[in-house]
């Protein structure tokens, strides 16, 4: 998620993202991600600002409003009950019809729009993170919540709480303006997009399997990311792959115990972990043809042993993968199982290796992000459109654009005089995006509503 301007590459920190998740969607969607070419931008309608929806100061209090009172209020992953609540009440106030419980707390609505035309998802994230906030805002959040068996801290550290703040303004605007509006508008607000607690499931590849697109399915989808890695307002965008996908393997060495004083009389797994993560680097290095994309494969967790003097029988590896084709994800995964257990047979020890498939690439569809880029561009301002590179972090929006065409953006929230490079970033218990930047996600939302559903229209 590269901004030219001043920042490398987009880092949301979702590395949490990657907890077991059932095999990734295939298909044609997924075949040559690099080779698409991308379409030419649509030329913009002549007299382009007035052609331009601008919410009125009043609905951009209410969102800064919800946000506050959700940021205050933070909920994680498959228990955003509080949340869900809210959005159900807005949604229903507004005359939509209203779909609630899908992966346990994921709401979603359905607006009419006064003429023929397509459908038109638009998608907000609504889970909180185990984080001790340290904002110092007047709003700063002060709940706890269970977590892996403990009680911790929760915070809204990844902006999920301006995405649904944003999303309720856009649903308010569009619903007073319905009989203008082409097509039926689908308001996804979705649980646990940070993955789901150990031993369930979630986000958006639970809301799909619950039926989400049976209730209806959309032309096009439509997600934005409030990050502090460039200024208050400013869009990045890029099509084709944009975010990586996000996979945990576990290794499991076994090996005989022995004496640390005898090491011939055992099979040391130690010094067998210790050549799998060695010789696994040439995966990514020596195995990979990074011309066709970019990957990383890196190790988290290294288990193993109890006294300094005894060789343990048994060492435990767990890492992250990172790609951004598909193909060579299979790839990855097929040379680290090979890796490990030839090297471990190599020690006189055995390798177990247990892949976990995650999130797969977030995919932006060429023709859509070319189509809506007049847009984009209309609505932000051409000197706040900017080109971003490919990011390491993952995002299971990602599911829903293998179904349908997607469209991904990431939106600054750097405040006024601060410098993007150094501004507290996703995840950072000091995350505080500038508030200005929600009514530009608003705006985008719903002048993406209006000129697709317009556009799809035409002869």
């Amino acid at each position: 998620m590269k901004f030219p301007l001043l920042v490398a590459s987009m880092a949301l920190a979702l590395g949490t993202i990657g907890c077991a998740q059932t095999n990734s969607p295939s298909g044609p969607a997924l075949a040559n991600l690099n080779q698409a070419k991308e379409p030419a931008a649509v030329t913009p309608p002549a007299n382009t600002q007035a052609n331009t929806h601008r919410i009125p100061t009043a609905l951009e209090q209410s969102i800064i409003a919800w946000r506050r009172d959700i940021h205050q209020h933070p909920e994680l992953g498959n228990r955003e009950f509080r949340t869900a609540g809210l959005v159900e009440q807005h949604l229903t106030a507004l005359g939509m019809q209203v779909h609630t419980g899908i992966a346990h707390t994921g709401v979603v609505g359905l607006l009419t729009g006064g003429k023929p035309g397509p459908v038109i998802a638009l998608r907000a994230d609504m889970d909180a993170l185990p984080v001790k906030e340290q904002t110092g805002l007047p709003f700063a959040s002060t709940a706890t919540a269970e977590y892996r068996g403990e009680q911790v801290p929760v915070m809204h550290a990844c902006g999920h709480d301006m995405h649904v703040a944003m999303l309720m303004g856009a649903a308010e605007y569009l619903a007073k303006h319905r009989n203008d509006i082409h097509g039926t508008v689908m308001f996804i607000f979705q649980p646990a997009e940070e993955g789901a607690p150990p031993g369930e499931e979630g986000g958006a590849e639970l809301m799909l399997k619950e039926g989400l697109f049976d209730i209806a399915k959309p032309d096009a989808i439509f997600g934005i990311h409030v990050g502090s890695n460039s200024p208050a307002g400013h869009v990045g965008y890029k099509s084709g792959p944009a975010m990586a996908s996000s996979d945990r393997f576990q290794i499991t060495v076994e090996g005989v115990q022995t004496h640390g004083s005898r090491p011939w009389g055992g099979a040391d797994p130690i010094v067998a972990a210790a050549s799998i993560v060695n010789n696994a680097q040439t995966i990514v290095s020596r195995q990979l043809n990074l011309t066709e994309a970019p990957a990383v494969l890196s190790f988290g967790i290294i288990q193993g042993g109890m006294r300094n003097n005894i060789i343990p029988d048994q060492v435990y590896l767990e890492g992250t993968l990172r790609n951004f084709d598909m193909g060579l994800r299979a790839t990855m995964f097929e040379k680290l199982t090979q890796v490990a257990e030839h090297t471990a047979a190599a020690h006189n020890t055995k390798a177990t290796v247990t892949i976990n498939e995650g999130y797969p690439v977030t995919i932006n569809n060429p023709e859509l992000m070319a189509r809506m880029l007049p847009t984009t561009e209309r609505v932000v301002g051409s000197d706040k459109l900017t080109p971003a590179g490919l990011g390491t972090a993952a995002e299971d929006f990602s599911f829903y654009a293998l179904e349908v065409p997607g469209k991904y953006v990431f939106l600054g929230g750097a405040h006024p005089g601060q410098d993007p490079s150094t501004a507290a970033g996703n995840h950072s218990p000091f995350f505080n995006p500038h508030e200005s930047t929600l009514r530009v996600g608003t705006e985008l939302f719903i002048n993406w509503v209006f000129d697709f559903g317009a556009q799809a229209t035409q002869p």
